[in-house]
């Protein structure tokens, strides 16, 4: 640890190398946006914890070879400190942490006087150093953690329930979740948003702004877009008036949708630079394949029309990520929205109902221009670029066919894709085909670009892959919780590739998960990663009946984010089987402050 005095910090904040004040400590990288050194950290304090301001201020190396940081202070010797004492406040502090892995209520009485007014301010994700995504010019500034402030710990996160499919005859809603560890209410739902129509099928969500508006001081990160994926009505949601119990600010009709774009069940929403709000569709009105965008007004929300231009358009859509740096947009494919409304048949594949189609758009002039085949019904789902905007390429999951695509800009301006990971079937008895596949539904890349993470819904394992060389991924990481192939189950496994028998039940705080890892979001800091367990209701009900009939459930797996390695935090339970309304199937988590799948720096 190298310790700096205020002095030497005012002066390493004001230096040519970074610019900030000291106190609160708004710092940046200047020039390319590398940290210099390897990733050497600013932090206010001896604390290493994300989120958590102290009194002095310090520099420690994360990596390389510990050398590089003292050059940006002159005259800062690169001598180790002895260990300081700790602090009252320190104490109190860890004491703090303490209790909330032991689920205990952190209470002032608990730590009296003015240490716990003092760890209460350092520990608080609610303090100063709490800003959104958007305040950063590129993800680098939040990932590699330069000072307290670009790695806020998550304190609440919005999830969209559905009871669609479950029998019980209720709106869905969006439902508050306390993630903070410090709280009485931790993993607990504190707020329910019910939507004023039943039957929607909430699924994903996005925001009225994020880092691609980084520098524009009108916009605010105060609405959540929620498209309704079989109703195809977009709700609006207020979170920025009380951000723990969010109200309903407008709703778009499915009529406006469908006359105005010839587009029908919208899927996934994302900010542009312009303020505006462009979200992906699966169809058309009829149900039929079509895959195109819908473009709303970022302050009325009002329908303007489609995003794209010309005569072509894909037969499919689901997901997509653009890039304003290398002109371009890339779309996915799921399915036929007519045939996915029932459920998954055996009977339509290889009859050309499944998507296998990577799309390419010319982001300026808003035209489809190239296709990228993935294989007959490869069915490809989430996309994420790399997060440096620089970087021409990034990694698919394909459902279906359970693999994992890079894709990327060749020497010609043209895209190509290589499958880089291959997730082998099981062959099985007693499930719906012969051979189980491991069903990737979701994907995500860690804000450093250095992880990649994704689940196998049916196989029930969520996976963690070193990315540092994106042609040659390295699995480091891998939880079971839950999926179709458990020990005592219907199904059994004959022949497997990776596992030496079928892994055990998961059951966490007494409860029995149903179905598989889903949905998954990562922390700011890639400490945490969030899961959820249901995909869609159909799918969910023909493949995971005890998920409707008990309710799906939010699990936090903690990340080794040094070495690699996933395990399950033993003390983080949402059931959403108890929910007052009856079991509702939960879905994608959003933070208030931003996350790895909303946010596209440019």
């Amino acid at each position: 640890m190298l310790e700096l005095s205020p002095s030497q910090g005012r002066a390493l904040a004001q230096g040519p190398h970074f610019r900030g004040a000291f106190g609160g400590l708004s710092v940046s990288t200047a020039g390319n946006g590398q940290e210099a050194n390897g990733g050497a950290i600013i932090s206010l304090g001896s604390s290493s914890l994300p989120g958590i301001c102290s009194l002095g201020t310090s520099v420690r190396q994360r990596r390389g070879d510990g050398d590089g940081f003292a050059e940006l202070v002159p005259g800062l010797a690169h001598e180790a400190s002895e260990p300081a004492e700790p602090t009252g406040s320190s104490r109190a502090r860890d004491q703090i942490r303490e209790m909330a892995f032991e689920e205990q209520t952190c209470t002032e009485q608990q730590i009296s006087g003015p240490d716990w007014q003092l760890a209460k301010a350092e520990t608080s994700c609610a303090n100063k150093c709490k800003v959104p995504c958007q305040q950063f010019q590129t993800c680098q500034d939040i990932a590699k953690g330069v000072c307290c402030v670009p790695v806020p710990r998550e304190e609440i996160a919005y999830v969209t329930c559905t009871y669609r499919n479950t029998c019980i005859e209720k709106p869905d809603f969006l439902a508050t979740i306390d993630l903070d560890p410090c709280s009485s209410c931790y993993g607990q739902v504190i707020h329910r948003l019910p939507m004023p129509n039943v039957g929607d099928e909430l699924h994903h969500s996005g925001w009225n702004a994020c880092s691609s508006c980084f520098g524009d001081v009108t916009k605010k990160r105060n609405r959540l877009v929620l498209p309704s994926l079989i109703s195809s009505r977009i709700y609006v949601v207020d979170v920025g008036t009380d951000p723990r119990a969010p109200r309903l600010f407008k709703v778009v009709n499915p009529e406006d949708v469908f006359w105005r774009c010839d587009l029908g069940y919208p899927h996934t929403s994302h900010c542009l630079g312009s303020g505006e709000i462009m979200i992906s569709t699966l169809g058309d009105p009829a149900g039929n394949g079509k895959g195109g965008f819908i473009l709303l007004d970022g302050d009325t929300f009002e329908v303007k029309g489609n995003w794209e231009k010309g005569d072509k358009s894909p037969p499919m859509g689901y997901d997509f990520w653009y890039q304003p740096r290398h002109n371009v947009l890339i779309s996915t494919e799921w399915g036929i929205p007519k045939c996915l409304g029932y459920g998954f048949d055996p009977n339509d594949l290889k009859k050309g109902r499944y998507g296998r189609r990577l799309n390419v758009w010319d982001w300026t002039a808003h035209t489809y221009v190239q296709a990228i085949d993935l294989g007959e019904d490869a069915a490809p789902l989430e996309i994420r670029f790399l997060h440096n905007p620089e970087a021409a390429e990034g990694f698919v999951g394909c459902t279906i066919s359970s693999a994992i695509h890079r894709f990327y800009k060749t020497e010609c301006g043209t895209w190509a894709a290589q499958k880089v990971i291959q997730v082998p079937s099981k062959k099985v008895q007693g499930w719906l085909l012969p051979e189980m596949p491991g069903f990737i539904t979701d994907i995500l890349i860690s804000l450093d670009d250095r992880f990649l993470y994704f689940s196998n819904w049916l196989h029930g394992d969520v996976r963690q892959y070193d990315i540092s060389d994106t042609r040659r991924p390295r699995l480091v990481g891998q939880v079971f919780v839950g999926g179709s192939i458990t020990k005592g189950g219907p199904v059994t496994v004959c022949e497997d590739e990776e596992l030496p028998s079928q892994p055990e039940p998961f059951v966490i705080k007494g409860k029995r998960v149903p179905g598989g890892p889903q949905m998954i979001q990562l922390s700011l800091d890639g400490k945490r990663l969030y899961v959820t367990t249901s995909l869609y209701s159909a799918w969910d009900r023909q493949f995971y009946p005890d998920l409707i009939k008990e309710g799906s459930v939010m699990l936090q797996l903690d990340v080794d984010t040094e070495r690699g390695g996933l395990s399950v935090n033993r003390g983080f339970l949402v059931d959403f089987g108890r929910e007052p309304g009856g079991p509702c199937l939960a879905h994608e988590m959003r933070y208030p402050g931003g996350d790895c799948t909303s946010d596209i720096w440019l």
